[in-house]
């Protein structure tokens, strides 16, 4: 059987929305919405907190594992692709999931079923993007439709934006294409609810919104 692994790289010094990943979002710490999430799915063997920061284990529930990362991984000019490499390098597995604090409301279904089309072997890897059918422009120019002949918005060729909800991909997509995305990719739609993204205030603020949202629809099911 395979090894399937999932991580959350996770710093507690932010730059724009200083502390984010701790603070309440509808009376929870922003962080304990993708621990609870990741914590559902039995399809992964090992599940860690990658944080240079002990203080994060106070929020994290039982199942989740902390594994103490190099606070140079902290730095504001720091990439994601180098946390990524540090951390396959302290941790063997098949099969990694990434995914990210700042996206609250990626549901467990959907990294579920994305994992399942990479464990099948159909894909090397998956990514979660949004669908974006809109009046697109690029570079001073239209990118998706002819302004003499303005099609109807519905009949526009569609573009997809890939988002940070997570992204799933086997080791060697890695260590040999240093790549978080492979040759073969799994692209999985998401809505706009799991697409939120934070790292600004104004982005907190419109997550509190869809929170209580999304809260209310769970308690009239």
């Amino acid at each position: 059987m395979e090894k399937i692994v999932s991580f959350i790289p996770i710093k507690l010094n932010n730059q724009r929305l200083p502390g984010k990943n701790t603070l309440l979002l509808d009376g929870k710490p922003t962080c304990e919405y993708i621990f609870e999430t990741i914590n559902q799915i039995d399809e992964i063997s090992e599940k860690y907190v990658y944080c240079s920061d002990e203080s994060i284990r106070q929020y994290m529930p039982s199942g989740l594992t902390f594994l103490k990362r190099d606070t140079c991984l902290d730095g504001f000019e720091v990439k994601g692709l180098e946390i990524i490499a540090r951390f396959v390098q302290d941790v063997d597995a098949d099969i990694y999931v990434l995914t990210h604090v700042t996206q609250p409301f990626t549901r467990a279904e959907t990294i579920r079923s994305a994992l399942s089309q990479v464990v099948s072997g159909k894909h090397d890897s998956a990514f979660s993007a949004v669908m974006l059918q809109d009046y697109m422009w690029m570079d001073g120019k239209p990118l998706n439709y002819d302004m003499r002949n303005i099609p109807r918005s519905q009949d526009l060729a569609p573009i997809y934006m890939e988002t940070g909800a997570f992204f799933i991909f086997r080791r060697e997509v890695f260590t040999e294409l240093g790549q978080r995305i492979g040759r073969t990719p799994y692209m999985a739609l998401i809505d706009q609810f799991e697409a939120v993204d934070i790292d600004t205030p104004e982005d907190f603020a419109f997550a509190q919104v869809v929170a209580r949202y999304l809260d209310e629809q769970r308690k009239k099911r």
